[in-house]
């Protein structure tokens, strides 16, 4: 017997080794992201930027670390299996009452299939389900901080409500004028309810962290009034004076929606229980899934765990095939989707056509740029997967056949689980939101045009993608990137009409280009040469030259050089340039300016 209990007491030890090292990596992004109210009150941007940059990197780092342990004390790699399973046990008796239990579980899984170089779920070594609730968590300390707070308004005291709810958040900086502030968000809000009387469940519902992103801090709930539940989010931003002010009120699921889209940058929230503030969002999102919420708040493992399970699960009760994705192929990447999943699959080529001087580590760091950069609600989030497993019978023919020609690197067939199914396996892919693409998008409106002129369907939609593309160019130009290969084909529509980027492998900075006019011809052989005359450096841009790719459909040049002519002109990029050299962060928005209650000029 006393084997069994020398491996029951080496088990135990690997197991608290592991809690050890998740609870160091919660602790060190949970106060990163505290930190993030202090940098909001000393308006440092950069130093926001920076931490929301470093920050993506922590549970790499700590995941690492704790490899490094167990292989150095335990010898984790020469255990029997007989251990591992016992490690699992006792690790699931460390998370009885523990905050975090999921994101362990998640953390439990990245260090055993490193160690046991196990890269997929199917096994009895990890959690291939949750094995702990996170229903019901809280933290029961006296001083412990809810995760929402509730306030109880009046017809009497509905702005001192307001007020309160905005002074509990205790932001060391004053406002330029909060009971002004509290007037126009209660006018907002009161726009929702004034055709209903205060019923006896009347109440302000909060989550007690503040969301942090960019320049900007939201206080995040919902007002229920009897059966009515409405969510809002209101924007606290610094103007030029250094004061604070709410900037507008934004109410409904569709506007949280674009709050949290795929396409933005992380939150920072401190936040002791992340499942309950998940729980909380997802009752007022009811529509996005629940990875996407661990994704927006900053636990992009746990998203990418959820995603995952999503996959299999949605994969389990679909019967339709993966098949090469609609629209024009790329040169770069291989995409592909199944019809029935909102996602698309993207697997790096081997190999380019001449013009694309680039290599496959080249693009995975373009991707990784992406991942890290504020996305401004302009470039899609992408998940990355390595050895992905497939059924077979899953695939067309017809995409099999695209992936061995294209990227034969990244394929294989095989029974590797050796049970008879035969497998596709993907050596690396990224995963993404699917979108219309842009092209597409403004083809069915032309489309609609030719059956009927003037069709005024048809116009709205050709005049709103065209203006959206263009706002997409500037909202990327003011998060310092430029996205190098422009045609319509590589943005697509979200099903809240804006427009996304998703073709990353020719992006660069702003500041990293020089933006030059095409140089004046020097004679008339210059002017008639069908060849550029003029010397151009590896990262020279000349913006009028745009036009002739983009702009050769008429209604579409109408549309875009009444909104849009800037992006043809030099001088637009290079005075962005200068302003982010010199350290501006630009203000953008995830809502219209119009939503705005004043004209302030903002830090």
């Amino acid at each position: 017997m006393l084997p069994q209990r020398l491996d029951s007491t080496l088990a135990y030890a690997i197991a608290k080794a592991m809690m050890d090292g998740f609870n160091r990596h919660y602790r060190l992004f949970r106060t990163e992201s505290a930190r993030a109210k202090h940098r909001f009150e000393t308006r440092d941007w950069l130093g926001q930027q920076r931490a929301q940059r470093e920050r993506i990197e922590f549970y790499d780092l700590r995941v690492k670390e704790c490899v490094m342990r167990l292989m150095k004390e335990f010898g984790a790699d020469a255990q029997p299996m007989d251990v591992w399973e016992q490690v699992k046990l006792h690790y699931i008796g460390l998370l009885v009452n523990h905050h975090q239990p999921e994101l362990a579980e998640t953390f439990f899984n990245s260090v055993t299939t490193k160690i046991l170089q196990r890269a997929y779920f199917q096994n009895d070594f990890i959690f291939v389900r949750p094995a702990v609730s996170t229903e019901y968590i809280e933290n029961v300390e006296p001083s412990a901080r809810p995760t929402y707070r509730c306030y109880y308004p009046t017809a009497e005291t509905m702005q001192a409500e307001v007020l309160h709810m905005l002074q509990d958040f205790d932001l060391r900086v004053p406002f330029e004028n909060l009971e002004r502030d509290a007037e126009l968000v209660l006018g907002a809000m009161k726009r929702h309810f004034d055709h209903v009387k205060l019923r006896a469940n009347c109440q302000f519902q909060v989550l007690s962290g503040l969301f942090f992103r960019n320049k900007g801090a939201y206080v995040v709930g919902k007002i229920i009034n009897g059966f009515q539940e409405v969510p809002f989010a209101l924007p606290i931003l610094h103007n030029t004076d250094g004061k604070l002010v709410v900037d507008a009120a934004l109410f409904g699921e569709d506007d949280l929606l674009i709050l949290f889209s795929f396409a933005r940058a992380y939150f920072m929230v401190d936040m002791e229980i992340p499942s309950a503030y998940v729980q909380f969002l997802r009752g007022m999102m009811p529509r996005k899934p629940r990875a996407e919420f661990y994704n927006a708040l900053g636990l992009a493992k746990q998203g990418k765990t959820l995603f995952y399970r999503d996959f299999l699960f949605h994969m389990r009760h679909s019967t339709d095939k993966f098949r090469i994705a609609p629209g024009i192929k790329g040169m770069v990447m291989l995409v592909f989707d199944l019809p029935s999943f909102p996602f698309v699959f993207k697997v790096i080529k081997d190999f380019y056509p001449p013009q694309k001087d680039t290599s496959r580590e080249q693009i995975r760091g373009k991707y990784l740029l992406v991942k890290q950069h504020d996305r401004v609600g302009r470039m899609a989030d992408t998940l990355e997967f390595s050895e992905v497993g497939f059924p077979r019978d899953r695939f067309t023919d017809e995409l099999i056949a695209e992936i061995q020609k294209f990227a034969p690197s990244q394929l294989e067939i095989s029974d590797r689980d050796g049970d008879g199914d035969i497998e596709v396996v993907l050596k690396h892919c990224y995963i993404e939101r699917r979108m219309i693409p842009l092209n597409i998008y403004l083809r069915e409106a032309f489309d609609a045009l030719q059956a009927q002129a003037a069709d005024p369907t048809a116009l709205a939609q050709l005049e709103r993608a065209v203006v959206e593309y263009g706002n997409a160019i500037k909202d990327l130009v003011a998060a310092n990137i430029f996205p190098g290969d422009m045609l319509w084909k590589n943005f697509g529509i979200t099903r809240h009409g804006k427009v996304v980027f998703y073709d990353y492998d020719e992006i660069e900075y702003i500041t990293d280009c020089n933006f030059r006019r095409v140089p004046e011809p020097r004679n008339a052989e210059d002017e008639m040469s069908g060849e550029v005359w003029y010397t151009v450096g590896k990262r020279d841009v000349f913006p009028e030259t745009f036009g002739p790719f983009l702009l050769g459909n008429d209604a579409v040049r109408e549309v875009f050089m009444k909104h849009h002519a800037d992006l043809l002109d030099a001088a637009f990029w290079q005075s962005h340039k200068e302003r982010i050299a010199a350290g501006h962060v630009h203000d953008v928005f995830p809502y219209e300016r119009d939503r705005r209650f004043l004209a302030h000029a903002l830090a």
